[in-house]
């Protein structure tokens, strides 16, 4: 009870939970390589170790839940991500699977035997942001991102790297994760209920400001320095085809205030400077 942990949890798990089925746990000396696929090629990899009785031991799934329920209850942990989305909504998709978060399940990067993944983090204090008036300075916030995005981008290449695969993986996907700090503050200074619409709706303005401006920044350092060397590898990264986060999400932008067209435009045509931004 006092260790964090996590769980990296394909849907398949969810679905049997869901019906009340078996779950099956495996040794990966005797089961191996579900680690390295994803999707329906788990699902296969996974009944088919099932169908010839290499599972260590068989649980009912809804079971299991009720206790990692209990868990997270009583500890606050496991973290929690869903294996299958976490690849299928990842820019780094196209550079194989990827197999874990960090423990706090806020970034996700792909890492193999040749590179081990790192990332370059800045934090927005939101509160800054609310003018006296009450109302939210989204022009102040476009413009910090812009020069956090860029600041994050120097780190890449002045940073000092303990070992070759640290250095690798960051010179070949250039992430940076861009955080935010104080959005209850926010909605206690502009008196807006944490649960109301209005929340809610300043909420989705806020992160497609800094979406934005990342997106515009990343694309004005491509334009000068060149995308990300592993942008077009494996037939490409979804933002090569103008496939941006939102639409992995099947979401669009709603506030108005920016041309997404333009920015999708200009990716095709001068990429981005950084696999990951926020």
């Amino acid at each position: 009870r006092d260790l964090f942990t996590a769980l990296w949890m394909p849907s398949l798990f969810y679905e049997r939970a869901e019906k009340g089925e078996n779950w099956s746990l495996f040794d990966p000396g005797t089961a191996p390589g579900l680690h390295e696929v994803v999707g329906e090629d788990f699902n296969k990899l996974y009944t088919k170790y099932e169908e010839e009785g290499r599972a260590v031991k068989v649980l009912n799934a809804q079971e299991l839940f009720k206790d990692i329920f209990q868990s997270m209850i009583e500890t606050g942990t496991p973290y929690i991500l869903n294996k299958d989305h976490a690849n299928k909504k990842s820019n780094q998709q196209n550079l194989g699977v990827i197999k874990s978060s960090n423990l706090c399940t806020e970034i996700i990067e792909y890492s193999d035997d040749k590179e081990t993944a790192v990332c370059n983090l800045a934090s927005i204090c939101l509160p800054k942001f609310v003018k006296e008036d009450g109302t939210f300075d989204f022009e102040l916030l476009h413009e910090v991102v812009r020069e956090a995005t860029y600041n994050c981008n120097q780190v890449i290449d002045k940073n000092y790297y303990v070992n070759e695969k640290t250095r690798r993986s960051n010179m070949r996907h250039r992430p940076i994760a861009l955080g935010v700090q104080g959005l209850a503050d926010v909605f206690f200074k502009m008196k807006l209920p944490y649960t109301s619409l209005e929340a809610q709706k300043l909420n989705e303005d806020i992160f497609e400001t800094i979406y934005h401006a990342a997106m515009v920044e990343s694309i004005e350092m491509a334009k000068k320095d060149g995308h990300y060397e592993s942008m077009l590898e494996n037939g490409g990264a979804p933002i090569s085809k103008g496939i941006l986060q939102f639409d992995m999400w099947g979401k669009k932008p709603s506030s108005g205030r920016y041309d997404w067209d333009k920015v999708k435009a200009d990716v095709k045509k001068y990429g981005v400077r950084n696999s990951l931004l926020v």
